[in-house]
């Protein structure tokens, strides 16, 4: 078959006259924007030879020979065909670099490219902001764009968002995930679709790769684990934000989970159609994750060798694979397990996101083309992008306690003149941690470098990240702040975490308080000056409850932005008011999780079933201000079932300073015939006020949004009866509520 193809592709290339090494011209049907999208990928699947269409599943989306050119030019190692990583910025650092060789001008070759980092996505869920993380996204697909079109290195598919939920905080990729609630997770993924696409009619800046679909979120056994739990839970909750980042972003491609969803390995699973294909419609590519199909034998033992198991991943629409698949393919069309035909059907989804690339069009008839060395600046390099991931990051950063050391009035904000000396100490005091998902920054300012920069000559700062040289100096200053918190990667090599309150990929951690070091180090520190600032810098939540009962000040930031010390001295020192928000429920303590495999989160997951009290509850975050909740409205009292309300409230900032408040809307079913969640957020807004000013803040709410999965009837089901509808400013601070009454 494949001797009898490659004849075929001879013949076709002496029929055509295309030279292999000229860009086609546009005289292939597929190459003319006037015909229908179908149309032309179908002529594109009629000119390519079987081992073409071989190498497009995962070796190369570049077709010489048809002008086809959508991944780098030096071929990559398995699992990069055409993609970059980017959770919160291109990677291309010394790891990632490799993995995406390129053929020509600075950066050719192996060569690391510096890219603009934002904070981890853990601390873009906490900034509650999905306008701004739009922005964010938007300039992370400039830039793949920039370095593909100027270097050939990568392509224009980009690995994010992460839309699996942080169900747990021991779940050792917390640090990926935007938080542990379907609402804010989905609406944040929507946001970073939408940036990375952009909103260019005919063409997409980029491609967004959902990953990693679905219920994953444990690394301890992920390749042979299963995450089970009923219906309800898996429309309402697990699938929730994979279905917004398709339905309401536009996302079309998905990268397929590890584990296994009630028993059925995820990357041959049949939800692949008949949820993401046949219910949200997406109809592009669907990426295995790397070494997913080998799992499927090795780990799973769901299929009997690697021909089944490859053939097993074609059948459920996967048309992109990220580990070794070539002579398993070729054996899998000799057993008749698959036919030709069925690759045809699978790559016709590729050729639909190639094509709102505008990588089948003619050569350069997208207006993104021109994003390229030469034409524009360079874009990591210019004062726009260091100003957003600035931004960015001073709003993913939580004030956690803020409260009088001996003082009349909180430590913070630090007032420079009257401040003398400041010791500046911890292991993550003079570091920015890159993580395992980011790229290499054009710079990093650490956060000592931050503050030094920020007093400037009003005031000494001592730094040292020695335990007993840092409480000397904290005795002899007006103020300590110690910076802790986790090395993203472990300071160890893949698969080895020696701290068990650390985790990463494929690590889970077996602890969530902090190491001893770093608790003795805040104690003594403390024991040594009252005036003691604690700034945690992790990708995940810390039962910090003694420094909660004890410490004066806490702030909470996460990793990896370029902007990291820049960020938190503006904050420390009241440039700008804090004012993000907790996207993950805090606990006490580990004894308050149930069992790390129990995906049911009714026993006691998340703000919506956590049983007990929270050390900080979702959606919590303090500001050097305050405000005031007034006049609640709804704009009718009965919500039918195809219908949606509009939900206002008043609010007034009643500080003497300005500074943004996140709005929050949660609901409660009074009348639920099922088990549901106490409570459920389903709107949010960060506003900015200045001191005295009041705006009033209107969040939509339709009957749709208040629909529950009906497993009887296989659909969505909007239940009649009362909903207490509440607005606040966290999850426990409700400020005002009123009951409508839902339904015909």
């Amino acid at each position: 078959m494949l001797k009898s193809s490659l004849l075929s592709l001879m013949f076709t290339v002496v029929v055509l006259g295309q030279s292999a090494q000229a860009p086609a011209q546009e005289h292939y049907p597929f190459q003319n924007r006037n015909l229908p999208a179908e149309q032309r990928i179908d002529n594109l699947v009629s000119l390519l030879s079987l081992q073409e269409k071989i190498d497009l599943l995962g070796k190369t989306l570049n077709v010489p020979r048809l002008g086809i050119h959508a991944s780098g030019a030096l071929p990559s190692p398995l699992g990069s065909n055409g993609q970059f990583e980017g959770l919160h910025g291109v990677a291309m650092d010394k790891a990632w670099a490799r993995k995406s060789p390129g053929g020509s001008g600075e950066y050719s070759g192996i060569t690391p490219i510096p890219t603009t980092q934002f904070p981890q996505a853990a601390g873009l869920g906490e900034t509650w902001d999905p306008a701004l993380l739009q922005q964010a996204a938007a300039e992370e697909g400039y830039e793949a764009r920039y370095i593909f079109q100027s270097y050939d290195r990568g392509g224009l598919i980009i690995r994010a968002p992460n839309a699996d939920l942080a169900r747990d905080p021991r779940w050792g990729r917390s640090e990926e995930s935007y938080g542990e609630d379907p609402y804010l997770v989905g609406t944040m993924a929507v946001a970073f679709v939408k940036g990375l696409q952009g909103d260019t009619p005919g063409c997409w800046q980029t491609i967004s790769l959902l990953k990693h679909f679905m219920a994953n979120s444990n690394e301890d056994k992920r390749t042979s684990s299963s995450s089970d739990f009923d219906a309800a839970l898996m429309h309402e909750y697990y699938a929730a934000p994979f279905r917004m980042g398709i339905e309401q972003g536009g996302a079309d491609a998905l990268m397929t989970a590890y584990n296994a969803v009630n028993g059925i390995p995820m990357a041959t699973s049949p939800l692949l159609k008949s949820l993401a294909m046949k219910r949200w419609g997406l109809n592009g590519m669907i990426d295995t994750d790397r070494g997913a199909v080998t799992d499927m034998v090795t780990r799973h033992k769901y299929y009997p060798d690697m021909d089944h198991a490859v053939a097993g991943a074609i059948k459920a629409g996967v048309n992109q694979f990220l580990n070794p698949y070539e002579p398993y393919i070729e054996n899998a069309l000799r057993e008749h397990l698959i036919s030709e035909a069925d690759i045809n059907e699978n790559l016709k989804g590729v050729f639909r996101v190639l094509l709102r690339l505008g990588a089948l069009d003619a050569p350069d008839t997208c207006p993104y083309t021109n994003i390229k060395e030469g034409k524009v600046p360079t874009p990591w390099e210019t004062q726009k992008s260091k100003a957003l991931a600035l931004r960015v990051t001073e709003e993913s950063i939580v004030l956690l306690k803020n409260t009088p050391a001996g003082n009349a009035a909180p430590l913070l904000p630090l007032d420079v003149a009257k401040l003398r000396s400041i010791a500046v100490v911890g292991p993550r005091a003079d570091e920015v941690d890159a993580d395992g998902y980011g790229g290499m920054p054009p710079f990093g300012i650490t956060p000592l470098q931050g503050i030094k920069e920020k007093v400037g000559a009003g005031a000494t700062v001592k730094y040292s990240a020695d335990h007993d040289q840092a409480v000397q100096m904290a005795k002899t200053s007006d103020v300590a702040i110690v910076v802790i918190g986790n090395q993203p990667v472990c300071g160890a090599r893949f698969g080895r975490c020696p701290d068990p309150t650390e985790g990463k990929e494929a690590i889970d951690r077996k602890r969530i308080h902090l190491n001893p070091e770093q608790q003795k180090l805040v104690e003594d520190v403390y024991a040594a000056n009252p005036h003691t600032v604690v700034v945690l810098v992790s990708g995940f939540p810390f039962t910090i409850d003694w420094e909660q009962e004890h410490v004066p000040v806490i702030v909470h930031m996460a990793h990896s932005s370029e902007e990291e010390g820049a960020a938190l001295a503006d904050v420390l020192f009241g440039d700008y008011d804090p004012a993000g928000r907790v996207s993950v429920t805090w606990p006490q303590s580990i004894s308050q999780l149930p069992p790390m495999m129990d995906y049911n989160i009714r026993d006691g997951r998340t703000y919506m079933y956590f049983k007990g009290k929270p050390l900080y509850p979702f959606g919590y975050g303090l500001s050097y201000t305050s405000f005031k909740y007034s006049d609640l409205r709804v704009s009718h009292a009965r919500l039918h079932e195809n219908g949606r309300v509009e939900v206002s409230v008043k609010v007034t900032n009643t500080g003497k300073r300005s500074g943004d408040e996140v709005v929050q809307m949660y609901v409660r079913h009074m009348d639920a015939k099922s088990q549901g969640p106490s409570e459920e957020l389903k709107g949010f807004q960060r506003i900015h006020l200045a001191a005295g000013e009041t705006k009033t803040v209107s969040l939509p709410l339709s009957a749709k949004s208040l629909a529950h999965w009906d497993d009887a009837g296989k659909g969505w089901k909007i239940e009649s009866g009362r909903v207490r509808v509440m607005i606040g400013s966290s999850s426990t601070d409700i400020r005002a509520e009123k009951t409508i009454s839902v339904g015909k």
